[in-house]
């Protein structure tokens, strides 16, 4: 009996080591184009809450610029958010942000742009846009440096045009 325990146990770990994890991760995404041209286009407010990880440094000298969008190539781009003396993406924080840019429907891909050395951590995101349900994205990953890396939960969006920070 105690063999038959043993075994199944044993059983177990080996097949937890071998599944995958059903929670998608981010992924890089090195030839996002960024579209930062609203002209003619209508104007929309989206409110953006970033929660930072715990296991992120205590503060962050690091440049963090976003990019989110919607299926059909919407894109807003807010660049720098970083901003050190106001306390922006410390340990364990939440920092909401105001952005505006064109209208959207649903976002479904979200990318973060970080530069520095600092390593900072993000935890989930979500995006309050307009006349839609809010989209979460969860990171809990530390952000490479010098690349877009996020998600693209769309069917076939163009997340598009010459990347800048």
């Amino acid at each position: 009996m105690k063999r038959l325990i043993f075994l199944l146990i044993l059983a177990l770990v080996f097949c937890s080591a071998q599944s995958r994890s059903i929670i998608p991760r981010p992924q890089p995404h090195p030839s996002l184009q960024i579209n930062n041209q609203t002209q003619n286009e209508a104007s929309c407010s989206f409110t953006v809450v970033i929660r930072t990880s715990c296991s992120s440094t205590r503060y962050t000298r690091d440049h963090i610029s976003l990019a989110f969008g919607d299926a059909y190539g919407t894109q807003v781009y807010a660049p720098h958010l970083d901003n050190p003396s106001s306390r922006a993406f410390e340990s364990c924080s939440t920092d909401t942000f105001q952005i505006t840019g064109p209208c959207t429907y649903r976002i479904c891909y979200l990318y973060f742009y970080r530069s520095g050395y600092d390593g900072w951590i993000p935890y989930d995101v979500t995006v309050y846009g307009h006349n839609s349900k809010p989209s979460t994205f969860y990171y809990n990953v530390n952000i490479p440096s010098d690349i877009w890396y996020g998600f693209n939960y769309c069917s076939g969006a163009r997340a598009t045009s010459s990347a800048t920070k």
